[in-house]
C-alpha cells in the first residue's frame, strides 16, 4: 500500500505502454506475473489490463485475451491493496460489495487519494487511471454524492463540470508521459464533449494522432498514416506506415506493401510487396493473406504455388475478405491447390460481381453438366453466350443444340 510503484511495475509499464516499440511485451508480462505472485497489487492490476484485449493494451504485444484471468488478477489487485486496482475494478464494474469489503482501504475516497498520490509522482499510467475517474464520472460514487446532494440542478451541473474537466490536464500529462491510450480519451473528450456539461472542442483533437506518432507510438503512427492517406498525402502516409511497421504494429507492413504492389508514389515492386505482406502473416492480418494469396496464384513477385495460394486465400476468406471469390472459385473448379469441388466452386463464382468471361464460362460449364447442382441447360447456354472473351466458352457451346421449338439440349 505504499505510495510509489515498485521498480518491477515501472519497468513493465515502460515496456508495455511507454516504449512499446522495443518489443519486450512478453518479458514484461512474465515480470508482472512474478511480481504479482510476490504480493504486488499494482503488478496484479497492470497484469489484469494485459489480459483485457486490444482496447486496453497494444495489439502488437499479442497478449492472449482472457476475461477470466483479467478478472482473477483485478480482484487480486484489490485484495493486495492496490489503489489503482480499486479504481480500475470500479471502472470495469467488478468492484462488488464483497470485493470492496476485502480491500485494505477504509473507503473509496481513501483509495482514490492513494491513487492521486501515485499520479502526482509523475507516472503516466497512474495519471491515466485517475483521469478516467473524472472522465467517466466515477468521482460521484467515490465522493458519495448524487443530484440530491445539491440545492438545485445548476449547482449539481457546476459540480460535475468542475470535476469532469479535471480529466483533460491529466490525460495530457499521461500522453506526454508515454501513455498512448490517453489520446483516445482526449479525442473523445474533444469531439463529443459530455452531454450539456462539457462542450465539444473538435479543433483540439486535430493533432492528437500526429503528436502520438511523433512520440513514437506505432498505433498512433498507423492512425496518423491513415489520416494522411485519406487526405491524399501518400508520400507522408507511406513514411509513417513504415515507421509503424518497423515498430511492430500489426497491419502496417500490409499498408507499405500495398503501395509497392500497386506502384503508387513508388516504383512498382511486387517482390518487395510480397516481403512486406509476409511480415504481417504472423499477426493474422487478413489483407496480407489476401494479397500474398493472389501473388502466389499468379506467380507475381513470388513463385507460383497453387497450394499456398489456396491456403492463404482460404484464411483471408474465413477472416472476412471478399475480394478473391474468383480465385477461390477457380481453385475449386480446376482443382488448383485443392480437390475439385464444383458445388463450392459455384458458391464462390456466383458471388463474383461483376462476372468476367472466365467466371461465366465456369458457371455455364457447371450448370450445363449438372455438377454439384441441378442441371439447367438453358441457364448454362445463357451464361456461356455472355462469356464472349472466353475461347473455352465457345468450345463448350458446341456441345449444345437448339430444337425447332427453341429448347436447348446437349448434343
Amino acid at each position: 500500500m505504499g505510495r510509489t510503484l515498485s521498480g518491477e511495475v515501472k519497468q513493465a509499464l515502460n515496456d508495455i505502454y511507454y516504449n512499446e516499440r522495443v518489443r519486450k511485451g512478453k518479458e514484461a508480462l512474465a515480470l508482472l506475473q512474478k511480481t504479482s505472485d510476490a504480493g504486488d497489487g499494482d503488478a496484479s492490476c497492470v497484469l489484469a489490463r494485459c489480459y483485457c484485449g486490444r482496447q486496453y493494451v497494444w495489439i502488437g504485444h499479442q497478449f492472449p485475451e482472457d476475461d477470466n484471468l483479467a478478472t482473477k488478477y483485478l480482484h487480486r489487485s484489490v485484495e493486495q491493496g492496490s489503489a489503482l486496482g480499486v479504481l480500475v475494478a470500479m471502472r470495469c464494474g467488478e468492484l462488488t460489495p464483497d470485493l470492496e469489503d476485502k480491500m485494505p482501504f477504509s473507503s473509496l475516497q481513501e483509495a482514490f487519494d492513494a491513487a492521486v498520490e501515485l499520479a502526482d509522482t509523475g507516472d503516466a499510467f497512474c495519471q491515466y487511471v485517475v483521469a478516467n475517474t473524472y472522465f467517466w464520472w466515477d468521482f460521484v460514487e467515490i465522493q458519495g454524492k448524487d443530484e440530491n446532494s445539491f440545492p438545485n440542478q445548476k449547482a449539481y451541473k457546476a459540480y460535475l463540470k468542475e470535476n469532469i474537466s479535471k480529466c483533460e490536464d491529466l490525460f495530457w500529462k499521461a500522453l506526454k508521459g508515454g501513455m498512448y491510450l490517453a489520446a483516445g480519451n482526449l479525442e473523445r473528450y474533444y469531439t463529443k464533449g459530455d452531454a450539456d456539461i462539457i462542450a465539444p472542442q473538435p479543433q483540439k483533437a486535430l493533432d492528437l494522432w500526429r503528436i502520438g506518432a511523433e512520440y513514437g507510438h506505432p498505433l498512433h503512427q498507423a492512425i496518423y498514416a491513415d489520416d494522411l492517406s485519406k487526405l491524399g498525402l501518400h508520400t507522408d502516409a507511406l513514411r509513417w506506415y513504415k515507421l509503424a511497421a518497423e515498430g511492430g504494429h500489426p497491419g502496417a507492413w500490409s499498408d507499405v506493401g500495398r503501395y509497392y504492389f500497386k506502384g503508387e508514389i513508388v516504383e512498382k515492386d511486387e517482390a518487395y510487396a510480397a516481403q512486406c505482406f509476409e511480415k504481417d502473416l504472423p499477426f493474422g492480418t487478413m489483407r496480407a493473406y489476401a494479397y500474398l494469396g493472389w501473388q502466389s496464384f499468379y506467380g507475381r513477385g513470388v513463385p507460383q504455388d497453387y497450394n499456398r495460394a489456396f491456403e492463404l486465400l482460404s484464411y483471408a476468406y474465413q477472416q472476412g475478405n471478399t475480394g478473391n471469390f474468383y480465385l477461390l472459385g477457380k481453385s475449386y473448379f480446376s482443382g488448383l491447390g485443392t480437390s475439385k469441388d464444383y458445388k463450392k466452386a459455384r458458391e464462390f463464382l456466383e458471388k463474383v460481381d461483376p462476372a468476367d468471361s472466365d467466371t461465366l464460362y465456369m458457371l455455364g460449364y457447371i450448370y450445363g453438366r449438372g455438377l454439384g447442382v441441378t442441371e439447367d441447360i438453358q441457364k448454362a447456354v445463357t451464361l456461356l453466350k455472355k462469356a464472349t472473351k472466353s475461347p473455352e466458352a465457345k468450345e463448350e457451346l458446341l456441345h449444345y443444340k437448339k430444337s425447332l421449338f427453341g429448347k436447348w439440349s446437349r448434343r
